[in-house]
């Protein structure tokens, strides 16, 4: 029946029952194997059968960026394959789920350590080196930046799947943390900025290796000098 408010008729009261949905774990219904180059990334929760060939990284990403799916981290998965060397030290700055890590120790480095700024990718980056049984290889920092990467380097290896802004801004810092001939590879960069964070890059004593493109946005391989 119709409800007064303020002396007016706004309408009619109405109701119906909703199906009950765990909203938390709806998402995983659209998350699918993912294949870049001859890496895959398996949600955790779906089954797969390794061909040869490929080197497969099992992943929960939770609610921490990277699953694979969006351009930036394709891109880099793509640079990871080219660049990273048996053997290999690695950072993983801005690490979310942890899957850069993941794939480098899978395709070949002896430890990676991650760093995020979030709680969530921390706790992600704990959980899902647990279920790659990479434990002992990956060491995931408290919440922070790079400055706790002190005393852990010099790296071969520098992850930086962040943004522009954030990749300007520690240029100068990540360079400190990178042995002469490593590699850094940068993404989140949308294609506006592409210029500016190439002049920060280089102005930070980075060599140009590589630029890679999806759409809007791109991703860079430089080496240290």
């Amino acid at each position: 029946m119709p409800l007064p408010l303020g002396g007016a008729i706004r309408g009619n009261l109405m109701w119906r029952t909703l199906r009950e949905i765990d909203w938390a774990n709806a998402w995983k219904e659209h998350f699918h194997v993912e294949r870049v180059g001859h890496v895959v990334i398996r949600p955790a929760w779906r089954a797969y059968k390794l061909r040869a060939g490929e080197v497969v990284v099992s992943l929960d990403p939770g609610m921490a960026f990277g699953t694979g799916q969006h351009p930036t981290t394709r891109m880099c998965l793509l640079a990871l394959q080219d660049v990273v060397e048996p053997g290999d030290h690695v950072l993983d700055l801005g690490a979310g789920s942890g899957i850069l890590a993941f794939t480098a120790v899978a395709l070949g480095a002896k430890d990676a350590l991650c760093i995020d700024t979030e709680e969530q990718a921390v706790a992600a980056s704990i959980a899902n080196a647990g279920l790659n049984g990479m434990s002992d290889r990956i060491e995931v920092s408290p919440v922070g930046s790079i400055e706790l990467a002190a005393g852990k380097g010099p790296f071969d290896l520098v992850l930086a799947n962040i943004i522009a802004r954030i990749i300007i801004a520690l240029a100068p810092d990540i360079v400190k943390q990178m042995k002469p001939g490593a590699a850094l590879i940068t993404s989140g960069i949308i294609g506006e900025r592409e210029e500016e964070t190439l002049v920060a890059l280089a102005a930070a004593g980075l060599k140009f290796e590589t630029r890679l493109e999806e759409g809007d946005w791109r991703a860079f391989v430089h080496r240290a000098r």
